[in-house]
């Protein structure tokens, strides 16, 4: 197929309009030698009202912005790989870029989004990989938890974070283990004590409360991303709603017996069919995380997870998801490992998986005016993070793909983009 002059000349005048006259091009390819903190660069030109473009598929998903001296000067604070090019260097990349037969495309960043990290503001014997890049990356958040989620503050932030949080009030499943340490015994007396101040009998109850403003936060239009235990547990909460599917261990009473059976999948975003581990003792809450299964086949070697080819052009969406300098990510477990196939409702979009295992792992969905998108796992970069190990330092990972998903997803509320016409 030729070039299409008309599109060329419909990109070369949109070029001169923007009034750019050299350009500051972050590439985000293997040449980049900090990734993590040039989503960082992105945000604070954002931020500085710079307009930033996200060209999709090129080199990794590379950034440019109209040259200024701050952003350059924070590009070598921070030790990211940039170039000031020439206008008519940067018109001969779109013009590449623009070509129908190419996989790639441009998206503008428009607006520095409002993060929230919604996180409990007591110390817990783990860390969460988004905090963690989002301080690294210079990027910032607030922290929020169930008090103000409850209060009804969701509707001022762009993007929800949430944190490894079991949101079914059984405190991970953790009971069985570490029931007699200290940290457990201050955790379950903290979600106790802040459940009756909000006018809970329960803490099930009061987590169900939260799920549901952070449903109707997204339903709204906000973007709402998740990991690890967060994910299958808020369904679970949700599917949930009206039964008692906590120990007496958990919540002072017994289990409902009929629980499964009145679970309504109607409710959730992603998960259907699945069942609810009923076992006080047993360390899952469902049958959706594949943790169990996995261990007689599957080791750091050959765990791994390639990320889909979506068509810049046409799913920009899931193509700005799925930026990365690599294609095969490598596993990592947490609590929720990985999602099983057949408990996927027909419409989530599976943006990474391990075929071989039938293993899904990063996943994304629409719900009313917003999205959501859940990525399984702990720590990309920490195959086994055990409670009480320390920190990531990402110092020693700033070109980390795994963690370049979760950066992907901050910028995605700023960018804007119009359709293609048919």
């Amino acid at each position: 197929m030729k070039k299409s002059i008309f599109v060329y000349i419909l990109y070369v005048i949109g070029i001169i309009n923007s009034g750019f006259a050299s350009v500051v091009l972050i590439p985000m390819d293997a040449n980049q030698k900090n990734h993590l903190k040039a989503y960082g660069i992105a945000y604070a030109a954002l931020s500085k009202e710079i307009d930033v473009e996200w060209m999709l598929n090129y080199r990794g998903g590379s950034f440019s912005m109209q040259e200024s001296s701050d952003i350059i000067k924070l590009c070598k604070l921070r030790g990211v790989t940039y170039d000031v090019i020439s206008d008519a260097a940067y018109n001969s990349i779109v013009l590449e870029i623009s070509d129908p037969e190419v996989n790639m495309d441009v998206v503008k960043l428009q607006k520095a989004p409002k993060i929230a990290v919604y996180s409990p503001k007591s110390k817990r014997p783990w860390d969460d990989a988004v905090t963690l890049v989002l301080t690294y990356a210079e990027i910032p958040y607030d922290v929020i938890y169930d008090e103000e989620v409850l209060a009804d503050i969701l509707p001022i932030y762009d993007w929800l974070h949430l944190h490894h949080e079991d949101f079914t009030g059984q405190y991970g499943k953790f009971w069985a283990s570490y029931r007699t340490t200290k940290w457990y015994k201050d955790e379950q007396n903290f979600q106790e004590s802040l459940a009756n101040k909000l006018g809970y009998n329960k803490v099930s109850q009061e987590k169900l409360a939260v799920v549901k403003k952070i449903r109707d936060f997204v339903i709204g239009g906000g973007f709402m991303f998740a990991m690890c235990s967060a994910t299958d547990s808020y369904d679970i909460a949700l599917a949930a709603e009206g039964v008692d599917i906590c120990a007496e261990m958990f919540d002072g009473d017994a289990i409902d017996a009929n629980a499964q059976k009145k679970l309504n999948f109607n409710n959730t975003f992603a998960f259907k069919d699945f069942h609810i581990e009923m076992n006080p003792s047993v360390y899952r809450i469902s049958d959706i995380d594949v943790s169990s299964d996995r261990q007689s086949k599957i080791n750091e070697k050959n765990d791994v997870f390639a990320l889909f080819d979506f068509s810049a052009k046409w799913d920009w969406i899931p193509t700005m998801l799925t930026q990365n300098h690599q294609r095969v990510i490598k596993g990592f477990y947490g609590q929720t490992t990985a999602f099983r196939r057949q408990y996927l409702k027909s419409n989530v979009l599976i943006m990474g998986e391990n075929k071989s295992y039938n293993e899904v792992r990063y996943i994304h969905g629409e719900m009313g005016k917003g999205t959501w998108t859940w990525l399984s796992g702990h720590d990309p970069e920490d195959y086994r993070h055990f409670i009480g190990d320390p920190p990531t330092d990402l110092e020693l990972y700033p070109n980390s793909p795994g963690f370049r998903l979760i950066l992907n997803n901050i910028l995605f509320p700023a960018a804007k983009k119009e359709k293609h016409k048919t």
